[in-house]
């Protein structure tokens, strides 16, 4: 238990990145066919509380949100919120 435990941060993150990368993904395609979007909120939440790194990746992969610096600023803060929480987690 406590072994799990232990890789639960990365497990989080982990996740949170995959989860924001496939997100941006969806909403470029679906910006392209003019369908239905995901909110910029939601994608701006999963950036800011960790999933930056994988927002930051879309956004240069599928030119994604790119004129858009609030994006770019939330994905750069949650890659710092994500090198905090390992930097915690290893700490204790």
């Amino acid at each position: 238990m406590t072994e799990f435990l232990k890789h639960l941060p990365w497990v989080y993150l982990l996740s949170l990145n995959v989860i924001e990368f496939f997100a941006m993904y969806i909403d470029k395609q679906r910006a392209r066919r003019r369908k239905w979007r995901i909110p910029e909120s939601n994608l701006l939440f999963i950036g800011v509380i960790g999933g930056g790194a994988g927002g930051l990746l879309a956004q240069q992969l599928f030119h994604h949100k790119t004129r858009k610096l609030r994006f770019y600023f939330a994905f750069i803060f949650g890659t710092l919120v994500a090198i905090a929480i390992i930097y915690f987690s290893y700490k204790r």
